[in-house]
């Protein structure tokens, strides 16, 4: 149902209309879900062809002259033009409040301070979801759904400002967060630049890799360089942007890798494991359990520490209806599926689900799949 303006009745917190700056995937994702919410967008973008893509999408209308002011202004621009796009729609719009979503705060912030910009209307802010696919083709109005969106005060900002882009956040899905600026750096930084460009590292290292080698390639090697597919360009800027913290992460990184490298020389360099230098092999074992201890402190599905559960592996056929019989399968065992990953071997028809489910109900739920005809790997 619609209004007889073609809007959806509001269901949002969020003031309209709302201004989108920029039409790729976070912009016109931003677009999407506020017009499922029933709040008017007007839409921007220097490129003619996103932003005629980014209206057939239906994340909102193109501005045009005589438009209603904007009582929010969301810029979606690269990091790099982020503070003179912001700059500029301050002085457009001097009754809308101003935010970005770019993944850099701090540089940012110290541009807009350095050009001397009223910062009472301006939060910065940054949801923490993204997709390999960019442009607003890619663009999803479920996108920030239970995402962290990180809210940057600038120190200045008016507490309605604040209040504007909390709700922005929550009208989205998201979850907003209170952050300073050099703390949100330091911690994408960790948890997303750095992870970005190690995967990247690791696919580049397959540019000249044997194509036997490649047959060999497990969900491992799929899991570890997925995020490498992403945009040159826009990672380009990111790291740029960002450039002080990462560096620190990476030297930190490369500290622990001269650590392996050096312990794998030595046991190259001897004939035996027991005529291995002294403490190479324990330096092996010191980092990977740290990576043990680093993986179960990634918050779960529920929140808090990961907490561990059991794996059940079946064999899929790779035929239509297949993966969706295993579902409904464990459904009517009663089981709840906490989390699931499929591994494909090349060439075969078949393929491997691995179901994360609750330890005291892995052998139920094996024991009712192996009644039922599933191939269960142990």
């Amino acid at each position: 149902m619609t209004s007889p303006d073609g809007e959806r009745p509001r269901t949002a917190s969020t003031v309209g209309p709302v201004r989108v700056v920029g039409t790729g995937l976070l912009g016109a994702s931003v677009g999407l879900a506020l017009r499922n919410h029933g709040v008017p967008v007007q839409l921007a973008d220097p490129s003619r062809t996103a932003l005629a893509l980014a209206r057939d999408v239906g994340a909102g209308q193109p501005a045009r002259d005589g438009d209603p002011e904007p009582a929010l202004v969301v810029v979606a621009a690269p990091p790099d033009v982020v503070a003179q796009v912001v700059a500029a729609e301050l002085v457009a719009h001097p009754q809308a409040v101003v935010t970005d979503v770019a993944s850099v705060k701090g540089y940012v912030l110290a541009e807009l301070r350095a050009a001397g910009v009223d910062l009472r209307r301006y939060v910065g802010s940054h949801p923490m979801a993204g997709r390999e696919r960019s442009g607003p083709s890619a663009a999803v109005p479920d996108l920030f759904v239970g995402r962290p969106w990180v809210i940057v005060d600038p120190g200045e900002a008016d507490a309605q400002a604040l209040l504007a882009v909390r709700a922005l956040a929550v009208d989205l899905g998201a979850v907003p967060v209170a952050m300073g600026a050099a703390e949100h750096d330091a911690a994408v930084a960790t948890v997303s630049h750095v992870p970005q460009l190690v995967s990247t590292l690791v696919a580049g290292r397959l540019r000249d890799a044997a194509p036997g080698a490649l047959g060999l390639a497990g969900q491992g090697l799929r899991d570890v360089t997925r995020i490498a597919a992403s945009d040159p360009a826009l990672w380009t800027t990111i790291l740029a942007a960002n450039s002080a913290a990462v560096h620190r992460e990476l030297v930190a990184l490369r500290a622990e890798l001269d650590v392996v490298v050096a312990a794998l020389a030595a046991a190259d360099e001897a004939d035996g494991p027991e005529t291995v230098a002294p403490g190479a092999l324990g330096a092996l074992a010191r980092t990977l359990a740290a990576g043990n201890a680093g993986v179960a402190r990634i918050p779960g599905k529920h929140g808090g520490t990961q907490r561990t559960y059991a794996l059940v592996s079946v064999l899929v056929p790779d035929s239509p209806g297949s993966l969706a019989a295993l579902l409904a399968q464990i459904g009517e065992a009663g089981v709840n599926l906490e989390d699931l990953d499929l591994e494909h071997a090349a060439g075969r028809p078949v393929g491997i689900a691995n179901v994360s489910v609750l330890p005291e109900s892995a052998e139920h739920l094996e024991q009712v799949l192996t009644e039922h005809g599933w191939k269960v790997v142990r």
